[in-house]
């Protein structure tokens, strides 16, 4: 059976503990990344894990850090569910290639942090995310099967991807428009994956409440392109690390909801910068309240459906920010 592990804050002081039954069994050693711990600190935490420590502390006396830690890669892929891509203005079925797109490590933070949202943005989506941990380093291209799928995923983490959707949309940015800091809270559990549980992944229950009103649902069954495929298309292009994450995509329900016919008219090139702010904000705007607000509660869940893999539950309010900061 795996480890539900996390990292997390207790007066002032960041640890490593193992989570057991509502206190966290607390590691001895600190480790000063996930890299490290995943390197270093797996055997002290099963060990922890069967016989024990003397330290303890309760699960609602700490602070919940990341338990992906800078730094690290951040590789995400892209209207990997059928249902979002019919939400997206796309085609329901599998695209003809992967999209990636990355997203910066600065914008991790711990699953009960707030979401600041920048006051300029105005389109403020979610998006819950399985998350996979890379457990090996790959540097160069490698054959990712099913079979051998555990000899490079460490574990699997909650990430709700928080995207700036008039950023995205309107000026092209990807990037830019899911990399402001707080848009990747994470955790609170890393699960180490036993060799056994990995096929499991296959088959996890992704659910994200606003305001305790179900907004997605789905079970990663349901993934247009699976782990394995995907790593071994993304061993061909890049170096990843161990502790790097990738994030397999969201499903339907997020706020975004964009027409195929809004899409063709974002694509005319002839548009200015000021003419698709004015589309996306129409088409988004218009009788469309699921975007995120001042005061909003989001919470995330991913477990297997026989309880046996339990990522927790992440609960983030919704915060509004500062203008957005000039050259910096």
């Amino acid at each position: 059976m795996g480890i539900q592990v996390v990292r997390f804050n207790q007066d002032g002081k960041e640890q490593w503990g193992v989570v057991s039954e509502e206190r966290i069994l607390v590691l001895p050693k600190v480790y000063q990344s996930l890299a490290e711990f995943l390197e270093q600190g797996i055997e002290e935490a099963r060990k922890v894990k069967e016989t024990g420590t003397d330290e303890t502390v309760s699960l609602g006396d700490v602070e919940f850090l990341s338990p992906v830690t800078k730094p690290a890669r951040i590789i995400c892929q892209g209207t990997n569910y059928a249902t979002h891509r019919s939400e997206a203005g796309l085609d329901a079925k599998r695209a003809p290639f992967n999209l990636f797109f990355s997203k910066a490590d600065s914008a991790l933070c711990g699953a009960n942090s707030e979401i600041v949202r920048p006051e300029h943005v105005k389109l403020l989506d979610y998006e819950i995310e399985l998350g996979l941990i890379i457990g090996e380093n790959i540097t160069g291209p490698v054959e990712v099967t099913d079979d051998n799928l555990h000899q490079y995923i460490a574990g699997v983490v909650i990430v709700d991807d928080v995207s700036a959707r008039d950023v995205q949309f309107t000026e092209g940015q990807w990037l830019k428009g899911k990399s402001y800091r707080t848009f990747a809270p994470a955790g609170p559990f890393l699960y180490l994956l036993d060799p056994e549980e990995v096929p499991k992944i296959h088959n996890l229950e992704l659910n994200l409440w606003v305001n305790d009103e179900l907004r997605q649902s789905a079970n990663s069954c349901q993934l247009l392109y699976k782990p394995a495929e995907t790593l071994t298309e993304l061993s061909e292009i890049m170096d990843l690390s161990k502790g790097d994450l990738i994030l397999t995509g969201t499903t339907g329900g997020v706020a975004l909801n964009i027409s195929p016919e809004v899409n063709n008219r974002l694509a005319d090139s002839s548009l200015t910068a000021q003419q698709r702010v004015e589309i996306i904000l129409e088409s988004q705007q218009k009788n469309n309240a699921r975007y995120l607000k001042e005061g909003d509660i989001v919470r995330c869940q991913i477990k297997s459906p026989d309880g046996s893999i339990d990522l927790g539950e992440q609960r983030n309010k919704v915060v509004t920010g500062s203008k957005e900061p000039v050259g910096l």
